[in-house]
């Protein structure tokens, strides 16, 4: 079934999508989290980022405890290019939250930054309160950096998580 979801012969991306290759790949690295109501916390994370030659990269997050020894968070969903400089990401979190933000793509000085906001957050009824969102990414060279905004449960939009990964394929 990999095979259906992500050849395992080298496809070309789409077109569409060419000036985001230099995320594709798989990327491993150690975060730190923070929230007015939680306790700081580290984890590891692996980010992979494919395509399957139509004009979307797929997406796969997950997360684990600093020491490796339980699973944290995991999203899943797919970055579409909807223009030469801006992007679309949606995402499905397991906690009962989806994600549509969308932004800017700068491609300068051989870095990547994308640039994004919340335009839409979905909520089961189990979910926790989630109100916006904002991410920015950037990839230079084998290093990819992130930074993770979030208004949840009567916080304003707050700094949340940051990590840095390198290329692991």
């Amino acid at each position: 079934m990999t095979a259906v979801l992500e050849p395992e012969t080298a496809v070309a991306p789409h077109p569409d999508i060419a000036h985001l290759a230099p995320l594709l790949g798989t990327w491993r690295g150690r975060g730190r989290g923070e929230y007015p109501t939680i306790e700081s916390f580290e984890y590891l994370e692996e980010v992979h980022f494919g395509h399957v030659g139509r004009p979307f990269l797929t997406y796969r997050q997950r997360t684990r405890a600093a020491d490796g020894s339980r699973p944290m968070h995991s999203e899943t969903g797919y970055l579409r290019a909807t223009g030469p400089d801006r992007i679309e990401l949606i995402l499905a979190h397991p906690t009962g939250i989806t994600e549509i933000c969308e932004g800017r793509l700068v491609n300068e000085d051989g870095e990547l930054r994308l640039e994004l906001d919340s335009t839409s957050i979905g909520l089961s009824s189990s979910a926790k309160s989630v109100t916006a969102l904002g991410r920015t990414i950037t990839v230079a060279g084998d290093t990819l950096e992130y930074s993770l905004r979030m208004a949840a449960v009567q916080q304003p939009l707050t700094h949340h998580l940051a990590a840095t990964m390198q290329r692991a394929n």
